[in-house]
């Protein structure tokens, strides 16, 4: 179920690094409006998240109970809550662009041209975020195939549009900035009307029967129950990389852009434990309404092992290449320098932070997101944060990066006691229910 959504997750990222490119040679205004639009594209993407985990979460369950007709009642008004938050969103977003901006640092003369690439993001956004969630619905039934088929495909469509709208071409203006969120805006629409024909037509999830209040409200607040956690364990993370990020200026802009550097290739090494962690929540919530607990037990302690063992091996490449990587995105000697020393120093712990991940995923699928929101807490509020504080006053950046090693690693050996605990008292509290 991992290598798909590992496919199109690796695409999808290479189609952002492409637009980033394009817009480089459109020149550094345009690189920096598009730069100051990330604070705000991650908190529309931790919504997103959750509200694909929670869809994801009650509509495996009821595929594993054997429920098809809740599970088809589920997705549509997963999909309709979507939509309504979203549109919601939107309209605010739109409203407070100029101000939002400004608190942000963008100076004055850049507003104009954040606010007119911002406007046509948000109007995407409602169709970026039910797309993602309708694909959550795919895989709660087990299929990764097709929903990375989507992104796949949605990647291309940007990439080929691109040029053509950033640049121009005949008949068709240049639109700078502006091109490349409408050639998003495009692809996302393609996503969002693949994703519905397909839910409709191909796995029977989505009904145009108008729903009872009652039952439409019950169906929100079982996706809301896991959604919003879920959402705001995905919102600690950059707000705690935010924090971090400025106690690293004080080291200088090249070490600012070292941490960036690093950051970008942990990113991409990271991604294969984002694959599953998207995938072990409908695995976990399926197994878990069948009554398999032992089955979802089995498949923690492997993730567990792949994890480490994956690591660790991730370590050793990255210590390897250490110097190497850095280099292709910087010539400055202080930038590579401090991504180096990060690239030794972090890696070590990158195996207990995909445990992190998955586990969290895990609780998503039980349905009992709390103990995530408290791991993902406790790693930055608790240890990471902390530490960071610390290990800066003996240590300097190593401290800071040293802290971030052992969070991770005590993060995790927490999470897989966690959920080992909480699956087995699911299922004695599932056993007790039947008698």
């Amino acid at each position: 179920m991992t290598a798909p959504v590992l496919l199109g997750i690796i695409t999808m990222m290479g189609q952002a690094l492409i637009d980033a490119w394009f817009l480089g040679r459109v020149g550094d205004r345009a690189l920096a409006a598009h730069a100051f639009s990330f604070p705000i594209l991650m908190i529309v993407t931790s919504v997103a998240i959750g509200l694909g985990a929670g869809t994801s979460s009650v509509v495996a369950r009821a595929i594993g109970a054997g429920d098809h007709r809740r599970a088809r009642r589920l997705t549509t008004d997963s999909l309709i809550l979507s939509f309504l938050i979203t549109a919601g969103v939107s309209l605010i977003g739109v409203l407070t662009i100029n101000p939002l901006f400004r608190v942000l640092g963008a100076p004055d003369d850049m507003i104009p041209l954040i606010r007119g690439f911002m406007t046509i993001l948000y109007a995407g956004v409602p169709f970026v975020v039910v797309g993602m969630v309708g694909m959550a619905s795919m895989r709660a039934t087990g299929d990764t195939r097709l929903p990375s088929k989507l992104m796949i495909i949605a990647s291309i469509i940007n990439v080929a549009l691109d040029p053509i709208l950033i640049f121009g071409l005949g008949p068709i203006p240049e639109f700078g900035l502006n091109g490349a969120a409408i050639a998003a805006l495009i692809a996302r629409g393609a996503i969002f009307v693949g994703t519905l024909i397909l839910l409709r037509g191909r796995m029977d999830l989505v009904s145009f029967k108008r729903p009872e209040p009652g039952e439409l409200w019950q169906s929100w607040r079982d996706v809301l129950h896991v959604g919003i956690p879920a959402a705001g364990t995905n919102a600690i993370v950059p707000i705690g990389a935010a924090i971090v990020t400025a106690m690293i200026a004080r080291y200088g802009p090249e070490a600012v852009a070292g941490f960036g550097v690093a950051s970008r290739i942990e990113s991409m090494t990271l991604v294969v434990y984002y694959a599953m962690s998207a995938i072990i929540g409908p695995f976990v919530g399926q197994n878990s309404s069948a009554g398999k607990d032992t089955r979802i037990l089995d498949a923690l302690r492997l993730c567990m092992l792949f994890c480490i063992g994956s690591g660790l091996l991730m370590a050793a490449g990255l210590a390897l290449f250490s110097g190497f990587l850095p280099a292709l995105f910087s010539s400055n000697p202080a930038v590579v320098d401090m991504a180096r020393l990060y690239l030794l120093i972090a890696p070590i712990s990158y195996g207990t932070y995909g445990m992190v991940m998955v586990m969290n995923a895990s609780f998503n699928g039980l349905g009992h997101p709390m103990p995530a929101v408290g791991i993902s807490l406790g790693r930055i509020v608790l240890l990471y944060l902390p530490l960071a504080i610390l290990g800066m006053v003996l240590m300097g950046a190593i401290g800071i990066f040293a802290a971030y090693a052992i969070a991770n690693i005590v993060s995790g050996i927490v999470a897989y006691q966690w959920a080992k605990r909480t699956v087995r008292r699911h299922g004695g509290q599932q056993t007790n229910d039947r008698r």
